[in-house]
């Protein structure tokens, strides 16, 4: 609050209340709304919760682009990790913080799937939340026992088709990101297979390696070690055009599989009422932190592309994944959660 000094409050007095009334909001008036905010931001850390436990990728990408991101703003970006529920603990979280850009979430496209997959998630992350910024994309991969018959997915389309049922597609559990990636599979190239759940990679790769399944979809660093010791082979991406970690891999559109497109991406968003300027402040830092060589080196190496993005075109992706992975869900016969 602006104050007037006490010789102005001291004659305010004597000339009435409504003119030392008006001397004031007059003084007050020059300052646009919101200006010292603005201005400031930001003014301390800020809290970034994380709907993942520490250790995966998500939280290892997140960590170096809010030690960036943080240096660029001059205050640090603090990570807390809260799992569960479908990613609900964390979001409850940031919503019952102030809207004023200094508690955030990390979203992802599994945010998208649990729209559609519980029943009641308790918070809507397309009309609750802003959108900031994406941070990293990834595909999923197409991958076969090394020495397998299946030398392309071409070979194991063929196989399907000839024998409809028989071939087993192992992916990690129910509703997972790479167990839909198989529904969708499955509905986009017209074929009929079995896809068997595990409760995580060593068990799908374990499964493989011991002829149980024919083939898996993971993410390329899931599986990055079988690849490079030789026990598995790719055949296919999953994106729409070839994954830089795997330049020589074509993708499943291209080996006929039209309409298949699955690329798994996490993002910066805020609680809906953010002051747009820190919206701002928050997407120029990490646009560009994720253009730095060394920060894209690092997420490559850890298997992911850096990507940053408008606000408005990361909210998009929300919505359109919110609307895909709900109509993959359906059709799956999936039971909501």
């Amino acid at each position: 609050m602006l104050e007037l000094p006490a010789r102005s409050l001291g004659r305010s007095r004597r000339w009435g209340p409504g003119l030392g009334l008006a001397l004031a909001l007059a003084s007050v008036s020059v300052w646009p709304a919101g200006a010292f905010a603005q201005e400031d931001y930001p003014a301390r850390d800020i809290t970034l919760v994380l709907p993942f436990g520490p250790g995966g990728i998500a939280d290892i990408t997140a960590r170096v682009v809010a030690d960036a991101a943080g240096n660029k703003l001059g205050r640090q970006i603090v990570i807390m990790n809260q799992p569960g529920a479908g990613g609900a603990t964390a979001a409850r979280s940031v919503l019952n913080a102030p809207s004023d850009g200094y508690t955030l979430a990390l979203f992802s496209n599994g945010t998208a799937i649990s729209v559609p997959l519980f029943k009641k998630l308790a918070f809507d992350p397309v009309k609750d939340f802003t959108p900031v910024s994406s941070l990293a994309y990834f595909d999923f991969v197409f991958v076969t026992k090394a020495g397998s018959k299946f030398k392309t997915l071409a070979d194991v389309l063929s196989a399907a088709r000839a024998e409809p049922g028989a071939l087993n597609v192992g992916t990690i559990n129910v509703g997972s990101s790479q167990n839909l990636a198989a529904e969708l599979f499955k509905s986009a190239s017209g074929i009929d297979f079995t896809i068997v759940p595990y409760k995580a990679t060593p068990d799908l790769l374990v499964a493989l390696l011991g002829d149980e399944l024919d083939i898996i979809i993971d993410s390329h660093t899931a599986l990055k070690a079988a690849l490079t010791q030789g026990q598995a082979t790719a055949v296919a991406s999953s994106g729409p055009k070839r994954s830089m970690l795997l330049p020589d891999i074509p993708t499943a559109q291209e080996q006929g599989v039209e309409g298949f497109d699955v690329t798994s991406w996490n993002a910066i968003f805020a609680p809906s009422g953010t002051p747009p300027e820190a919206v701002k402040k928050l997407n120029a830092a990490l646009v560009e932190v994720l253009a730095d060589p060394a920060i894209q080196k690092r997420f490559a190496e850890l298997g992911v592309e850096a990507r940053s993005s408008t606000p408005e075109a990361i909210g998009q992706r929300m919505a359109d994944d919110v609307k895909k992975w709900s109509a993959v869900i359906e059709k799956a016969g999936i039971a909501k959660q």
